[in-house]
């Protein structure tokens, strides 16, 4: 969508949908009921990632009745963040209302995240309370929660409900791609931008609880990924090079000490585990070095293209 022209005071509800044929006219009804008693300058950008029932049909109905609505169809289901990106790409709101079709919540209370994101935030993440799915998606949820909270500074009860509203400049600063998406506080905190959370109440209903071992890696992963990203990605020697000191200073005790071991005959040392220990950190410790002025070398080759800072204001 080229040369459009955004309105600062409109709203861009964005809606993200996946197989849910038989809600999407009720998903339609309760937010536009929510919308109208907002105001009547909003759109509605309902984004099919890749729906294989009816759930495309059934929203191209919608929009024939409805000018404020528009459907944007997936080729195949890419995730949430590309559903938030192809619908930023079509919108035209200054403030957006991102809402995942798998959270199932009173949207009433949609309003009272407009409300507090009126009273000077930039961004408000809904924080689903109380929680009606499953204890163990609960447990880890608390879980996961915790740990953003300890690696990132990012405390919240619910970083990655699904359901935020934020103003559009927030997304301009931050690069939000695969499961970064589940970390939009974080990345927006990172960025000098008020957040805060709101909660909201999430409906009885059927809800997935996922027992796949992967899943919880992957957790674990993205977390590092985002400590890494928000803390080190601009000088990774400083979290490399560090690591690696320590790993060539544990080797070089060992080896030292197998030295003198070996000199004032105390005892043979070829074929023992410490030996092989020793070794193996001064490696690792190395190459973790080399790994951090490789990437510094990269950083400094495309220093001009990285935005290190996000001006609020300037006056002239």
């Amino acid at each position: 969508m080229k040369n459009k022209i955004i309105q600062e005071e409109k709203i861009s509800y964005i809606v993200s949908v996946y197989n849910i044929e038989d809600k999407v006219n009720s998903l339609y009804d309760y937010s536009k009921k929510m919308l109208d008693r907002i105001g009547d300058n909003y759109e509605m950008i309902f984004v099919d990632d890749g729906s294989s029932d009816e759930t495309y049909q059934y929203l191209q109905s919608i929009s024939e009745n409805d000018k404020n609505v528009k459907i944007i169809r997936m080729r195949s289901s890419f995730g949430e963040a590309c559903a938030l990106d192809a619908g930023l790409k079509y919108s035209v709101g200054g403030r957006i209302i991102f809402y995942s079709g798998r959270v199932k919540i009173n949207i009433d209370d949609i309003e009272k995240l407009l409300r507090k994101h009126s009273s000077g935030q930039d961004l408000v993440v809904g924080w689903r309370s109380p929680r009606e799915d499953s204890l163990l998606n609960r447990m880890v949820s608390f879980l996961f929660n915790k740990l953003v909270g300890i690696f990132s500074g990012c405390r919240m009860h619910d970083i990655n409900s699904g359901i935020f509203v934020s103003y559009r400049y927030v997304f301009d600063n931050i690069s939000y791609y695969g499961n970064l998406y589940n970390f939009i506080p974080v990345l927006s905190m990172q960025q000098g931008y008020n957040i805060t959370e709101e909660k909201v109440e999430q409906v009885p209903g059927s809800y997935r609880t996922s027992r796949n071992p992967k899943e919880y890696l992957r957790r674990v992963l993205d977390i590092v990924t985002v400590f890494f990203l928000t803390k080190y990605s601009k000088k990774p020697i400083h979290f490399l090079g560090f690591l690696g000191s320590i790993f060539i200073v544990l080797g070089m005790i060992i080896e030292l000490y197998l030295f003198f071991y070996r000199i004032f005959l105390i005892g043979p040392i070829a074929g023992r585990p410490l030996l092989i220990l020793g070794a193996l950190l001064l490696v690792i410790g190395i190459q973790m070095i080399s790994i951090g002025l490789i990437g510094e070398m990269i950083i400094f080759t495309h220093a001009g293209d990285i935005k290190e800072y996000n001006i609020e204001e300037v006056i002239e």
